[in-house]
């Protein structure tokens, strides 16, 4: 299990880096993180209740609160905040970024929902 050695918000750039004590390192689009979020919101009870999340393409990181020793509570300007992301999701996250992106949009794409808010 790795663990967030270092954890910095670029509010202008809309990207939170992370630091593991592994070595990885990851810079994670805001938006990214919106519509992965491990609420059950987004993730529903089970595998097949994910929730497709449209129009979070400017949606910013208010705040970073920390959980434990384990996990950080981010907050959204859309006021989401359900979401604790464990140092196993966030490296989950980063490692996985292409493929969870590229499957973001095309559920999307062939639900005719946009990024862009509404």
């Amino acid at each position: 299990m790795a663990v967030a050695t270092e954890i910095r918000l670029s509010k202008a750039a809309g990207i939170l880096n992370v630091l593991f004590d592994d070595g990885a390192q990851f810079a994670l689009p805001a938006e990214y993180l919106r519509v992965e979020s491990p609420s059950a919101e987004v993730q529903g009870h089970g595998p097949q209740q994910k929730q497709i999340v449209p129009g979070k393409r400017d949606v910013t990181i208010m705040r970073i609160e920390p959980v434990g020793n384990y996990a950080v509570r981010l907050v959204f300007d859309d006021l989401h905040d359900t979401g604790i992301y464990s140092w196993d999701y966030l490296h989950e996250l980063g490692r996985e970024l292409d493929r969870r992106w590229a499957a973001y949009l095309q559920a999307l794409n062939s639900r005719g929902l946009r990024r862009e808010p509404s």
